[in-house]
């Protein structure tokens, strides 16, 4: 699964104070020396046992992840280290003393801690201070060397799994070249991986278990990531020979020294060949997750040397990009309106290109995929080369969306297909913009908040840049436009009040507790433990795990409320008259929510029992409001009287939008809705009309009146009739 990030952990162990502190090169050498000593590589797995194993019961819970985000954990990339390292000399596979093993793992976290002190020395608090005092502007994070700290410490932005399950498809246009290149296919690759990662899942709880008939002194954790291939072969239906040929492309070759990882972000070959051979001829597999990052990444590569092919490679690269946001998005949108390849014309000339278009009801989506990634060079902290990676792998795609955006639907503009078919973009009132990137890119909401150049435009809302797996978990969770739609517009509002390590985070806390800031909160940082229920449903899901398949919290509670069943009436129904309501119910809080919904199931019952109309009004934050009505009289006679108490309240409250509803008695049905959004004008006869009229309430303060009464009102025993009228006892009803 993911790792989590650490940049913000506790240490380990004391760090020494400014004076004290050792140079990353000297940490380094420090660490060369360790990694080198005899039976190092048995540390090493016990390091990964230690933080990459994950013990659950019978149904994977959230519980089950919290020591996944202990702070105190290595990351892959520090584990990748101290493997690269072991690399500069032979491998001495002999088994330590305990004694010998406890001090290499005690030293191995107190030099990573230190290293990770080194790193974080080029941010200078003092210095940065002293130029505020001085009344200048200063961002520390404009230096090339502050920000190697967080792109080495990034947040994963990908699970192994969806690296694996992707990979397959972003090689697929290239079978042959690699069959007849490498001998096996990417698809062929990963059914091994996939393999490799059931066999040591099913054998870790029978070696540990095997321990107990060996001598203390002989025990190791090495053999609990030893894979057979002829166990591979058998359960994959692959001869063992092709099992072979895919674990040697990655293996460290015979005899490597790993020449090219002189520092630490050099490229280090336990990168690209995670893969480790035994003298007995067997494999070591000791981060799972690196096989399948290095079996998305290292294909590209090996593809490089034959340079005849390389237009071909990109080719097949970028449209792996685009077709799978399409795909992910029709997912959402349906495929009739999900466009690619998308030209945008003025007259006979050809202005700009849309990656992918979505269009539903008067909303637009452009997606603008770009397939670079962050460079070695950028990762040693050279300034120049970071912000040129961004900008081809960012800016560019945020100028060309924009280009786009400014003319979409404009007058004098048109918009085609690849085979010349016009698409209707007319009265698009909203648009929503992504910058895609397929790879895993460090730290890249951290750098997008640095380095991106945003305008203003009309229509427009702020860009989300993310990489294809958020497109992918996204597309997972929020199935239906109108989620998906609500989360980014305030995704894009709340840019500035919310700090994550990474996009999923955010996610993941809009899933749990629906993404709502107050305004008196200027920032919000969200910690990375937000991300364990959606780490659980995206194994559950996609593994096969037992566990809950959706994140308890906002999306569980929408089932079974009558405010649900509306929305889901919107969105199958898109029309703008309740569009922009299906927005407003959805950003409510969840409180609000929840009392909303039980006010309109109240109502609804009402009119059921009494055959007369109700209604309830409301006011939001943002001015407008929204005016609920329960009937079951004929539609003319029901769309008459809501848009008079619509159109009276609308202007008693001066407000320039108001919307209706009305629901049928009883089941609270979605009938039809209105949208009143016309600027507020003075009227005399009108001010006659609304003269006295009460003031709508806050969603909070009309359920307290709707259910309690108020203060007045004595309370309700749990063994009372239910006060919503229902014929239940208050506690089988309403006290829930």
């Amino acid at each position: 699964m993911k790792k989590t990030p650490h940049p913000s952990r506790t240490p380990a162990l004391p760090s020494p104070p400014d004076a004290a502190r050792r140079s990353e090169q000297a940490v380094m050498v420090d660490l060369e020396a360790l990694c080198t000593r005899p039976g190092y590589i048995h540390a090493v797995a016990a390091l990964c046992f230690r933080d990459n194993m994950m013990l659950i019961g019978e149904h994977l819970t959230e519980s089950d992840l919290q020591d996944r985000f202990n702070p105190n954990r290595l990351l892959r990339t520090e584990i990748n280290t101290l493997l690269g390292l072991m690399l500069k000399a032979p491998i001495d596979w002999s088994v330590p003393t305990r004694e010998v093993l406890g001090e290499h793992i005690q030293a191995s976290d107190r030099l990573l801690q230190e290293l990770h002190d080194a790193l974080s020395g080029a941010f200078d608090l003092g210095e940065m201070l002293q130029v505020l005092e001085c009344g200048e502007t200063h961002n520390p994070f404009d230096s090339g060397e502050v920000l190697r700290e967080p792109i080495f410490y990034a947040a994963e932005s990908a699970y192994n799994f969806q690296y694996l399950d992707l990979a397959a498809r972003r090689y697929a246009a290239d079978a042959d070249w690699l069959a007849a290149n490498v001998g096996f296919t990417m698809e062929q690759a990963c059914a091994v991986a996939n393999a490799a990662d059931q066999l040591l899942m099913h054998q870790f709880p029978a070696m540990v278990e095997s321990l107990r008939d060996v001598p203390v002194e002989q025990w190791s954790l090495l053999h609990a990531f030893r894979i057979n291939p002829a166990r591979l072969a058998d359960a994959t239906g692959l001869s063992r020979e092709l099992v072979e040929c895919i674990l040697l492309r990655f293996t460290v070759p015979d005899g490597d020294s790993n020449p090219r990882f002189t520092s630490l972000q050099e490229f280090n070959q336990i990168a690209a060949t995670p893969l480790l051979r035994t003298p007995q001829g067997d494999f070591i597999l000791l981060q799972n997750y690196a096989l399948a990052e290095a079996l998305y990444d290292s294909p590209f590569y090996w593809m490089n040397d034959d340079k005849p092919y390389r237009p071909q490679r990109d080719k097949h690269r970028g449209e792996f990009t685009e077709d799978f946001v399409a795909e992910r998005l029709a997912r959402v949108f349906g495929a009739d309106r999900v466009h690619t390849n998308v030209d945008l014309w003025h007259g006979k000339t050809k202005v700009a290109e849309i990656d992918v278009l979505v269009l539903w009801a008067d909303r637009a989506v452009i997606v603008q995929a770009k397939a670079k990634r962050l460079t070695v060079e950028a990762r040693k902290g050279n300034d120049q080369i970071i912000r040129d990676d961004f900008k081809k792998s960012v800016q560019d795609a945020y100028d060309q969306g924009l280009a786009c955006a400014e003319v979409l639907g404009a007058a004098g503009y048109t918009a085609s297909r690849n085979d010349g078919s016009t698409i209707d973009v007319s009265g698009i009132t909203e648009i929503f913009m992504f910058c895609v990137v397929s790879d895993h890119y460090p730290a890249l909401s951290f750098q997008a908040r640095q380095f991106l150049k945003t305008r203003d435009v009309e229509r427009v809302r702020a860009a989300l840049v993310c990489d294809v797996f958020l497109i992918d978990v996204l597309t997972e969770f929020l199935e239906t436009p109108l989620q998906l739609l609500s989360y980014i517009a305030r995704r894009a509002r709340y840019d500035d009040g919310l700090l994550a390590a990474q996009e999923l985070t955010i996610l993941a806390y809009h899933l749990k507790h629906n993404l709502w800031l107050e305004d008196r909160t200027s920032m919000l940082q969200l910690a990375e433990d937000f991300t364990a229920g959606v780490d659980v449903a995206m194994t559950v899901r996609r593994r096969g795990f037992p566990g809950d398949a959706t994140p308890e919290g906002f999306l569980t509670r929408f089932e079974g409320k009558a405010l649900g069943r509306i929305v889901r009436e919107i969105e199958r129904h898109p029309e703008p008259a309740v569009l922009e309501q299906g927005f407003q119910l959805l950003e409510m809080s969840g409180d609000a929510f929840d009392d909303l919904s039980r006010m309109v199931e109240r109502m609804a019952l009402r009119s059921s029992q009494d055959g007369a109309p109700h209604d309830v009004a409301l006011i939001f934050a943002d001015g407008s409001g929204v005016t609920f009505m329960s009937s079951n009289a004929p539609d003319h006679e029901a769309a008459e009287r809501l848009a008079a108490l619509c159109v009276r309240r609308k202007y008693r409250q001066k407000a320039d939008r108001w919307f209706g509803v009305c629901v049928s008695g009883g089941d609270a049905r979605l009938r039809f809705g209105l949208r009143l959004a016309e600027p507020w004008v003075q009227d005399d006869t009108m001010d006659a009309s609304t003269h006295g009229m009460t003031q709508p309430l806050t969603p909070k303060a009309a359920y307290e009146r709707a259910f309690r009464g108020g203060r007045s009102k004595p309370k309700v025993g749990r063994n009372d009739p239910c006060p919503c009228g229902s014929g239940r006892k208050h506690k089988k009803c309403c006290i829930a």
